[in-house]
């Protein structure tokens, strides 16, 4: 019996073999397999999902592969040849943003004397601080005479929201993968959402210079992840190339790169598909993002569907067939190299800023006056966590913050719900009580971290998970954690994870750095606390990165923090005599000639349970034993930033967050009876002291006990 082997097509075959040489598709006896053609690569078998003959997209030209059903569907639409929409998505620090500096670069977007900052797109003083992106961000280079829009991504899946929008604006996507890590969950949540839309992908591996680089296998998951993400034929047969973002070097193959990035451009033009236009239809436009300008308002970020968008036009603005209302486009503008620059009128396929809707939202059309009709609304995930946002009641409310009413609070968080489609608000259980959703901790705490820079004053309260109940069945949202770690400190991190309920569904050493690769399907209330305990758990060396996965049936109970907090019982200063006593019982928080107030977290005890020190005491002045006092040796206190004390506090304590200082304190509302170190007294003994004694002896006992 004679198998006949057949590929889709001679000139595909070719080209895929320049840019993954590993990968073979084939059919044999109608089972379609990719294998990997190294040392004992199993086949994978999957049933064929259409024919393979038809022409690829990416390889042959961008025209040719067009279903079809969609042909009728499409005639009136038209291809722009001298435009490209493309967004660059990765996983968190895969090298995106340094990317984008080297293409801007070598495009000729700045002039040669013009000295710039590195990762030019992280234009805002916190991703800049933290090396993240955290707003999607737009510019435009040309590269002969084609115009390309790149639109660049953050990697962090609390910031997914945005790279939903964004998806809606482009016709095809650089997915940059790094040349040692390979796919990584974020990788997959983006790529999912791409192949959904359609788009055409790029694979860009990079960091290719990096000492345990591994291209093909790289390239064999990257492939792998495609087939499990059902991606279209066409969409698998991307095309790969190999780069050096901080280098700005680019090629075809990982061991023959050019000296620059004219294969990744050239890429780009062959690989993704001009905007498909409906050039004399209707105007059409849907608004993917909002910024604000103090001069000209809100301005509409968005791309042209059909029709062309002139300045000084009247539109009509809708969300759903019924309700629509009619404004004015005052300015417009487009995408020229790193600015936006004033324009008279915009073509469909182009994406371009529209000012002169004062109230207009994400997700809503701007459609011809008569025959406008709005294109479907941006769908985006649920949030999974929640905290709450309440006025400052502690003593020290009001001596920095700027706006501190509720009135202040709420206007602030209204006016974060128009840009920032992945999180809600909603109302307390008091009047000036706030509980925001978001897609993550990170999510919430950078909105928080602006708020604070921009002078605002209030009290937060820890993460919860958003449960859902589905049959009368409690569901929890769960995700896939992804842990990178020296194999050394492999045992304590696979410990801390299993009491947390995570349950491990894969493991796999990574080149030769002696580094493992954990992954595990773990509640999201698990992962609440679990970055500071994983990184103490590594000694500093373990690599954390979370994605979303589903809702799940409770997982049951989840202790997350096992020691108890020192807590301040008086308003005052702190001492380094009385510091000296107190560190004795757990590290602290606070260093010498500090203000303190009543209630005020100090410090990590030692044991379960919390303790009340006071800290303010001072030194007898009659207690002189000799000519000198004796040097007292203070530990130094623990630095903790907003993400740690967020991570560390508990149901019944509190973060007050103002402009220059952070503090953690226990919620006066949850406070409990009675002094609030009687929890570390065994039962029989606080019942004794509860029921026989007075309130001198409780002071005594106290006192006995800060020196002992």
């Amino acid at each position: 019996m004679e198998l006949s082997l057949s590929t889709s097509s001679a000139s595909p075959a070719v080209l895929r073999s320049q840019a993954s040489p590993l990968l073979h598709k084939q059919q044999v006896l109608g089972l379609t397999f990719a294998s990997a053609l190294k040392p004992g690569g199993a086949l994978r078998f999957t049933p064929p999902r259409r024919p393979l003959h038809r022409p690829i997209t990416c390889s042959v030209s961008p025209s040719t592969a067009e279903p079809s059903s969609e042909v009728k569907k499409k005639k009136t639409l038209v291809r722009r040849d001298d435009v490209r929409n493309i967004a660059i998505v990765a996983h968190v620090d895969h090298g995106k943003t340094t990317l984008v500096d080297s293409m801007l670069r070598q495009a000729k977007v700045f002039r040669d004397n013009q000295v710039m900052q590195e990762r030019i797109m992280d234009s805002n003083d916190l991703e800049r601080e933290r090396g993240i992106t955290i707003l999607s961000k737009n510019t435009s280079i040309t590269y002969k005479n084609t115009k390309v829009n790149i639109i660049d991504t953050p990697g962090h899946s609390d910031f997914g929201g945005e790279v939903e929008r964004v998806l809606n604006m482009v016709d095809g996507v650089l997915l940059v993968v790094d040349s040692v890590e390979g796919p990584m969950p974020q990788t997959r949540f983006v790529l999912k959402k791409a192949l959904e839309f359609g788009h055409a992908v790029v694979v860009v591996v990079n960091k290719i210079d990096r000492p345990s680089a591994r291209p093909e296998f790289v390239v064999n998951s990257t492939f792998e992840l495609f087939i499990e993400l059902n991606a279209t034929d066409e969409q698998c047969d991307f095309q790969a190339i190999y780069a050096s973002g901080i280098k700005g070097k680019a090629g075809l193959t990982p061991d023959d790169l050019s000296e620059d990035l004219g294969p990744l451009f050239e890429a780009i033009i062959r690989c993704v598909p001009g905007p498909n236009i409906e050039k004399d239809g209707a105007l059409q436009m849907l608004a993917t993002n909002i910024e604000y300008d103090e001069h000209k308002g809100r301005i509409a970020i968005g791309r042209l569907h059909a029709g062309a968008l002139r300045k000084g036009i009247d539109v009509r603005v809708c969300t759903s067939e019924d309700s629509c209302r009619f404004a004015r486009v005052s300015e417009l503008f487009v995408y020229e190299k790193f600015y936006r620059v004033p324009a008279d009128t915009v073509e469909a396929g182009d994406i371009c800023a529209v000012c002169g809707i004062d109230d207009i939202q994400i997700g809503e059309t701007i459609a011809d006056k008569v025959h406008g009709k709005p294109l479907p609304t941006i769908k985006v995930e649920e949030p999974t966590v929640k905290m709450s946002f309440s006025v400052n009641t502690s003593p020290f409310s009001g001596r920095e913050g700027k706006y501190v009413t509720s009135r202040n609070l709420r206007d602030r968080l209204n006016r974060e719900l128009e840009r920032n489609l992945a999180m809600k608000v909603e109302d307390g259980e008091t009047a000036d009580t706030f509980i925001i959703s978001g897609r993550g901790t990170l999510h919430i705490t950078i909105l928080i971290e602006n708020m604070r820079r921009e002078g605002y004053e209030f009290m937060v309260g820890p993460p919860k998970v958003i449960n859902k109940r589905v049959n009368d069945k409690l569901l929890e949202p769960f995700e896939v954690a992804t842990v990178e770690v020296p194999e050394n400190h492999m045992g304590p991190v696979v410990e801390l994870l299993g009491r947390r309920r995570g349950q491990m569904f894969d493991m796999q050493g990574v080149g030769s750095e002696g580094t493992v690769f954990l992954r595990y399907k773990i509640p999201t209330r698990g992962l609440l606390g679990l970055r500071n305990a994983i990184l103490t758990a590594s000694r500093g060396t373990a690599i954390l990165n979370t994605v979303f996965d589903s809702y799940g049936p409770w997982a049951g109970d989840i202790s997350t923090r096992d020691l108890g907090s020192l807590v301040a019982f008086e308003d005052g200063t702190s001492t380094s005599y009385a510091l000296a006593s107190s560190q004795e019982r757990g590290q602290m928080f606070v260093g010498a000639g500090v203000d303190v107030y009543k209630g005020q977290i100090v410090g990590i005890h030692q044991r379960p349970g919390d303790l009340g020190l006071n800290i303010c005491k001072k030194k007898a002045a009659t207690n002189i034993r000799s000519n000198k006092d004796v040097t007292v040796v203070l530990d130094t206190p623990l630095t903790y930033s907003l993400d740690d004390c967020i991570e560390y506090i508990e149901e019944d304590e509190l973060v007050e967050v103002t402009p220059l200082s952070i503090r953690m304190c226990k919620n006066p509302k949850m406070a409990k009876k009675g002094r609030c170190y009687h929890k570390v007294l065994p039962t029989s003994l606080w019942n004794t002291l509860t029921n026989n004694a007075s309130d001198s002896f409780h002071l005594h006992h106290h006192h006995h006990d800060e020196s002992t």
